[in-house]
């Protein structure tokens, strides 16, 4: 069976919508859960700057999305870009992932304890 153009392009529409539907929910769900403040440098954000929050997923698996926000944090675009840079570099110079992720856990985390601290 061949595809022809107009199926291609209608089908690559509906994919692109469902992946922003899905962006769009999972954001909307961080947003409420979260303090509005990048989880990498630490910046407040809102009104008007709200769109340069983004959410990451700890994982980077997009389709894992938990309602209580356990595998996203918020970061700014510029922090994402960064973690994002780290595991393409950590991929290019053959570094694995699962070492990685345990030597990030000893760096800390910016709301650990934030519900006492409220």
């Amino acid at each position: 069976m061949t595809i022809d153009h107009a199926q291609q392009e209608e089908i690559l529409r509906r994919n692109r919508k469902a992946v922003e539907e899905r962006r769009r929910g999972y954001r909307e769900q961080a947003l409420k859960l979260f303090p509005h403040v990048c989880g990498g440098c630490g910046r407040e954000f809102a009104g008007k700057r709200l769109k340069e929050l983004t959410v990451h997923h700890k994982d980077h698996d997009h389709d894992n999305n938990p309602p209580d926000g356990s595998n996203w944090e918020l970061l700014c675009i510029y922090c994402h870009d960064h973690e994002h840079d780290k595991i393409r570099h950590a991929d290019h110079v053959g570094v694995n992932r699962d070492d990685k992720a345990d030597k990030m856990k000893g760096l800390g985390n910016p709301f650990a304890d934030l519900d006492q601290l409220l």
